[in-house]
């Protein structure tokens, strides 16, 4: 196996190779997700807000369906995304997603940047828990279950008073929900396991009803409202898509 270095990320060959091999379903949605994004983008009123939000849609859309296709472009790509969602959830009042974002750069991107070889052949790693004990792995499928329920409980409370006693901001229950399934679903990810997609799925649907609240409370725009549901549409593509490892995949 060729040996990536930090250095191949800032080449056009390193981009070439991660978004070659995807789905035909994916690359179909990534080019109407592109025309949408930029469909929504560009016939609203624009706003500095507006076009940094038009550059993290696309960048974290693309990121996402580079992990559908288990050939991440986490790292540069979602690094720059992830800190963008960062300034326009706190422009949003929505702490949690914030946090979410920070998450998402220490739990995806930052592996990418420090040994971008954890990025290379990741259908060869996905696995449901269900099957650990059998594959003979050091911890059982009852202690990932017993860890994942922990992290996502852990989370959602923690968030909830964060939100109520610290940022007193105005959506608690549905930022903080959000942001823990996100939490628990990036951990998943990182660890290769296919129950991940079920709580991207949950996830995604929560980030359309928070930004379609926040939209409607006039604190952002609709661009992230349709974004989320480009997502769920790379969900369906992780279930239904044969060629996709995460749910189709040998023992």
């Amino acid at each position: 196996m060729t040996q990536h270095t930090f250095f191949d990320l800032f080449k056009p060959s390193w981009y070439i190779h991660q978004m070659s091999g995807w789905s035909r379903s994916s690359y179909i949605l990534l080019i109407f997700g592109y025309l949408f994004i930029a469909w929504q983008t560009f016939t609203s009123p624009l706003s500095t807000i507006a076009i940094w939000t038009f550059i993290a849609a696309i960048l974290g859309f693309t990121t996402t369906l580079a992990i559908t296709n288990t050939r991440p472009l986490n790292g540069v790509f979602g690094l720059i995304s992830a800190l963008i969602y960062i300034v326009v959830a706190v422009a949003a009042h929505n702490p949690s997603d914030a946090i979410l974002q920070a998450v998402y750069i220490v739990l995806l991107d930052i592996p990418v940047l420090i040994s971008p070889n954890w990025a290379i052949d990741v259908e060869k790693k996905v696995r449901r828990i269900a099957e650990v004990d059998q594959r003979g792995e050091k911890h059982s499928a009852a202690y990932w279950h017993r860890l994942f329920a922990f992290s996502f409980i852990a989370a959602w409370i923690l968030l909830y008073f964060f939100e109520i006693y610290i940022t007193k901001t105005p959506r608690p229950m549905i930022d903080s929900f959000t942001a823990a399934i996100g939490i628990t679903g990036a951990l998943l990810t990182t660890l290769r396991f296919s129950e991940s997609y079920y709580f991207w799925i949950i996830q995604g649907l929560a980030q359309v009803i928070l930004w379609g609240i926040t939209a409607a409370q006039g604190d952002a725009s609709l661009v992230l409202f349709f974004t989320y549901m480009l997502y769920l549409a790379n969900d369906a593509v992780a279930l239904l898509d044969k060629r996709i490892a995460w749910f189709h995949h040998a023992n």
